[in-house]
C-alpha cells in the first residue's frame, strides 16, 4: 500500500470541482429505478455547485465525502463517506456509491476498508454502521464480506416506488475490523 488512502484497486481523494460530470453520470446513467428511490432530475449547475462545495468543505465533525478513483486508470468510479456521527458514543455511519459501469470490481470493498481504517485508527471511533435497503442483496453481501453483522431491521422505514421498504442496519466494531483486516504497524 503506497499510502493510507491508496489500496490495490482504489485511491481515496478529496472531491474536486471538475468531478461534477462524473457524479452527474453516476446519478443519471445508473438505470436502477426498479426497487430504488427516484429523485427529481438535477441540473448540471446543481452538480457543479455540489462538487465545488465538497471541494472546499471543512471536516469539523468527521462527516465528509471522498472520491473513489481507480488506481489503474485514474478514473473517478464513485464515492465513500461518513455522513452521521455520534462522537460522544464513538460511532459513525458510512456509505459507498460506485457508478454502474464500475461495479463488481472490488472498488466498494476496498474504499470502505480504507475509510474504516482511517476512522478506527486515526479518529478513534469504536463502531461503524451502514443502513442498507433490505432488497439490495449486493450491498448486504458487500457489508457481510467486510465483516459487518446485521444489527436490526427498521420495518417499512423508507417509502419509494409506491410502497414502504425495510432498512437493514449493519454494524462493525473496531476490534472486529482489526481482527479481519489486520495490517502491519508502521
Amino acid at each position: 500500500m503506497a499510502s493510507s488512502w491508496t489500496g490495490d484497486r482504489v485511491r481515496l481523494r478529496a472531491v474536486e470541482p471538475d468531478d461534477w460530470t462524473a457524479f452527474m453520470r453516476f446519478a443519471d446513467g445508473d438505470g436502477r429505478r426498479p426497487g430504488f428511490r427516484l429523485d427529481l432530475p438535477r441540473s448540471a449547475e446543481s452538480y457543479r455547485a455540489w462538487a465545488k462545495e465538497q471541494a472546499v468543505a471543512e471536516c469539523d465533525d468527521d462527516r465528509f465525502r471522498l472520491a473513489v478513483e481507480a488506481t489503474a486508470t485514474g478514473e473517478l468510479v464513485g464515492s465513500v463517506g461518513s455522513h452521521r456521527t455520534g462522537s460522544r458514543s464513538g460511532w459513525f455511519e458510512c456509505d459507498v456509491t460506485i457508478g454502474a459501469d464500475h461495479r463488481r470490481r472490488g472498488y466498494a470493498a476496498e474504499a470502505v476498508a480504507l475509510l474504516l481504517r482511517f476512522m478506527f485508527a486515526e479518529r478513534r471511533y469504536h463502531k461503524c454502521l451502514a443502513a442498507v435497503f433490505a432488497h439490495n442483496e449486493a450491498s448486504l453481501a458487500l457489508f457481510r464480506r467486510l465483516g459487518f453483522a446485521e444489527e436490526g431491521r427498521l420495518r417499512q422505514h423508507v417509502f419509494f416506488a409506491g410502497r414502504h421498504h425495510d432498512l437493514v442496519m449493519m454494524g462493525m466494531l473496531a476490534d472486529e475490523f482489526d481482527q479481519r483486516h489486520a495490517t502491519s504497524a508502521p
